[in-house]
C-alpha cells in the first residue's frame, strides 16, 4: 500500500529554497542529486509510513532524514502523508513553530 504524498506550502517552500541554495553553492549536477535523494526517502515512507521516529514534540509527527544537512517532518493521516515542511539542522532549533 503506497499512502499519497502531500505538501503544505511551508514544504514546498522549504524544499525549493534548500535546493536553490545547494545549487548556488554546489552547482545542478548536486542540486539534483539532492532532490532524488528527497524523493527516494518519500517514495519509502509511502510504502513505510512508521519507518522514521516520531517527534519528541508532537507523537503523530514524524521526523524523516534525508541527509546529514535536512530532515522533514510529516504526519501520517488515513490515506496519506502530509510533509509539513523540511528542516536545515545547521538551524538553531529554537525557531521551529
Amino acid at each position: 500500500m503506497n499512502l499519497e504524498i502531500i505538501f503544505t506550502d511551508d514544504a514546498s517552500y522549504m524544499l525549493l529554497s534548500i535546493t536553490n541554495f545547494i545549487e548556488n553553492k554546489w552547482g545542478k549536477k548536486q542540486a539534483e542529486k539532492f532532490l532524488s535523494k528527497v524523493y527516494k526517502t518519500l517514495d519509502l515512507i509511502s510504502k513505510q509510513p512508521y519507518l522514521f521516529k516520531a517527534s519528541a514534540i508532537q507523537e503523530n509527527v514524524r521526523i524523516g532524514i534525508v541527509s546529514k544537512q535536512t530532515s522533514f517532518f510529516y504526519e501520517i493521516q488515513d490515506s496519506e502523508i502530509i510533509i509539513l515542511f523540511f528542516w536545515d539542522n545547521r538551524q538553531d532549533p529554537i525557531f521551529i513553530g
